[in-house]
């Protein structure tokens, strides 16, 4: 039952906190000093072009109600001018492109999937290399293990991601010539493609992030073995693999879940560098895109949808870890 109002009130919460980005979000791109409907058109466009294109995208109308066809939109769609007709903007309705009156919705589903794949592929390289390293770590405090393993953490953390991704293509594509140069491949037309010209920026990522866990899953584990029941369960003869496997790591892993979560929100709208270095149609693009050519409904959208993940990351975080560890759950 305390489990249950646990979860609910941090989606109550996550609600909350996504009106208050939507609010924050347009009052920063709309409400700012400076004419979007001139931002839309154009420097070359006359007085009149300019208030055609401020009746047709509603800036017109008073602030609050501009807001409310925004939210509006978002579950029911809107209608557009457009011509001597009107364009239906299917729900969620984020609105019109101002370059090529394109869904903005459209435009961020195309690069969804390309920016999820990095995601989802480097997460798992990052919590299989970050926890294994750490661990062992752990383990081997003192020996010449862990000073290898601490060395090569801090390198990694250290170490830019694009310089790791630039000495991935250099050794396994220009030197080894074990791998083609990456060409973003979707999942849906060949899977196999897919899997190989994700591999390269999957490992980038990844063995970037990874350096960070290694750290944090050899703390937290040197904390858990610390603790006074562990030394229990070795004052009455349980083995050392079931004290790790059985209670050292799950104590560890908690910190571990929920920073993975956090993690993969911001990747969703973090991953510009690598998403630019390896060629991948990803949200980074569109964004770096849309930010150039002043296309600020597009930039709003994208901004929403990250800020977004990253607000639900949060409560899935919030809601693991109380599995993880019920005491949070019931305090």
């Amino acid at each position: 039952m305390r489990f249950a109002l646990f979860t609910t009130k941090r989606l109550v919460g996550a609600v909350l906190v996504l009106l208050v980005l939507s609010v924050a979000l347009y009052a920063l791109f709309y409400l700012v000093p400076g004419d979007p409907a001139r931002l839309a058109c154009g420097n070359r466009c006359n007085v009149e072009q300019v208030a055609q294109v401020r009746e047709r995208l509603g800036l017109n109308e008073p602030v609050y109600a501009q807001y409310l066809h925004f939210v509006q939109g978002l579950f029911t769609g809107r209608d557009f001018p457009a011509g001597n007709g009107v364009q239906h903007c299917q729900a969620p309705c984020l609105g019109l492109s101002r370059q090529n009156d394109e869904e903005v919705t459209s435009l961020i589903a195309e690069g969804l999937p390309a920016t999820a794949s990095l995601a989802l592929g480097a997460m798992v390289i990052w919590l299989l290399l970050g926890v294994g390293t750490g661990l062992v770590s752990a383990l081997r405090r003192g020996g010449i293990t862990e000073r290898v393993l601490t060395v090569l953490t801090l390198a990694g953390s250290g170490t830019p991601v694009f310089i790791l991704g630039l000495l991935l293509l250099m050794a396994v594509c220009a030197y080894l010539q074990w791998l083609p140069f990456p060409s973003y491949v979707p999942l849906t037309r060949d899977p196999e493609q897919w899997a190989w010209n994700m591999l390269l920026p999957w490992l980038a990522l990844g063995l970037f992030e990874s350096a960070k866990y290694a750290r944090l899953t050899r703390s937290s584990t040197l904390e858990v073995l610390a603790e006074d029941h562990v030394r229990t369960f070795r004052a009455y003869g349980v083995s050392e693999r079931a004290v790790v496997t059985r209670h050292a790591l799950r104590g560890a892993l908690p910190p571990v879940i929920a920073l993975s979560a956090l993690d993969l929100g911001t990747m969703l709208g973090g991953a510009m560098i690598t998403e630019q270095l390896f060629g991948l149609p990803g949200l980074g693009r569109l964004l770096i895109e849309s930010v150039r050519e002043v296309d600020l409904p597009v930039v709003v959208g994208i901004v929403l949808v990250t800020g977004a993940a990253v607000v639900i990351a949060n409560a899935v975080a919030d809601v693991l870890y109380a599995l993880a560890d019920r005491r949070v759950a019931l305090s």
